[in-house]
């Protein structure tokens, strides 16, 4: 059985013995969004990603006229673009967004691109989806597949009458086709766990998962990570699943698991930008330990890394509902956006994460 939190102390997030060529990521809604923008800031580290309700890569920057000022404009972008288009015509345009990662990478802002032609990835958008329109998950397949992604590699799973969730076979979780927090929903009996296929996708040939895992979840100190810098929009906290395997000094590869928007550990709805404790929501850890991916980890000597955003909402960061950045509220200038490249804060602790966990 997996050792308790200690509630009384967090970690320095400690080194193993991890293959960071082999490393994977997925995510929910903004924790998609960032998943591309990850992938494609370290493809070299990434032999696959898990899509779940995102869009393509600089989503929000498809129509910069649409505001006088660039973090107006960048904002109506996420909401008119890249979640809900009026119709599919007004969507993310794959082939500019194409144009624009060729450049970036040009600019050696992000990897060369050439590594994602190998990548494993899975694309998820449930049909009752009312957050993030299926039409938009639909450019995400086709801004990967202009970058060379071999079909083969490529899942694209829309069949299913789910809502805006990562989907579970947890009796208490939400119905399949809710689309409201804590945006963790409900399969039919019978069904396998969303992560199971994710994991399974990305690495193909792994043992089965854990009826009970074995290992350890660590709480570890993140602000190490991005210095303490509340630009971050990021918690104090992190968590890593490491399985007994991987304590004992196996060889492990690592997967990085980004929350959605209102699932970090300590989501709390912001009222005049000040947190209202006393009506805060139980969403817990429930990301971190009811989704499955320390199930299967446990069996395949991978470690899960959870890193947590937090919501903020001063006059400095403007993200009330604890999102990952897409859209570049994290950028030190609206002006001169960072959010996308190896650059950007968030990115950055996440890879200074892996590096640790790489023993480096």
């Amino acid at each position: 059985m997996a050792t308790m939190i200690d509630p009384t102390r967090a970690e320095q997030l400690p080194r193993f013995n991890a293959d960071l060529t082999q490393c994977s990521v997925s995510g929910l809604s903004s924790g998609a969004f960032m998943t591309v923008q990850l992938h494609l800031a370290h493809s070299s580290m990434f032999v696959g990603a898990g899509i779940i309700a995102g869009g393509p890569y600089r989503c929000a920057e498809s129509f910069r006229a649409a505001s006088f000022i660039a973090e107006d404009a960048y904002v109506q972008n996420a909401l008119f673009v890249c979640m809900n288009p009026l119709i599919p015509q007004a969507g993310p345009n794959p082939e500019r967004l194409v144009a624009m990662a060729r450049q970036t990478a040009a600019d050696r802002l992000i990897d060369p691109l050439h590594h994602l032609a190998d990548a494993r990835l899975y694309i998820f958008t449930g049909s009752e989806d009312k957050v993030v329109n299926s039409s938009v998950v639909e450019t995400t397949r086709r801004f990967y597949e202009l970058l060379g992604v071999r079909p083969g590699n490529l899942m694209f799973v829309g069949g299913v009458p789910a809502g805006h969730a990562i989907l579970t076979t947890n009796l208490e979780d939400n119905p399949l086709d809710a689309n409201r927090p804590p945006y963790i929903n409900r399969l039919p009996a019978g069904s396998r766990m969303q992560s199971w296929d994710i994991l399974e996708h990305i690495y193909e040939k792994l043992n089965p998962p854990a009826e009970r895992p074995g290992g350890r979840l660590i709480r570890f100190d993140q602000r190490e990570f991005f210095d303490g810098d509340s630009r971050a929009s990021m918690s104090d906290f992190g968590y890593a699943y490491v399985p007994q395997s991987v304590l004992e000094g196996a060889q492990c590869r690592i997967h990085v698991a980004l929350h959605g928007c209102k699932q970090g550990y300590n989501y709390v709805d912001l009222v005049s930008g000040r947190p209202d404790r006393t009506n805060m929501p139980p969403y817990g850890n429930r990301y971190i330990t009811t989704t499955g991916y320390n199930e299967m980890a446990d069996r395949n000597d991978i470690v899960v890394l959870y890193p947590q955003a937090e919501g903020i909402d001063d006059g400095r960061t403007q993200n009330p509902e604890g999102c990952w950045d897409w859209w570049g509220y994290s950028s030190p200038s609206a002006d001169q956006p960072d959010y996308y490249s190896q650059h950007a804060i968030q990115i950055r602790a996440i890879h200074g994460m892996l590096q640790r966990l790489g023993g480096r």
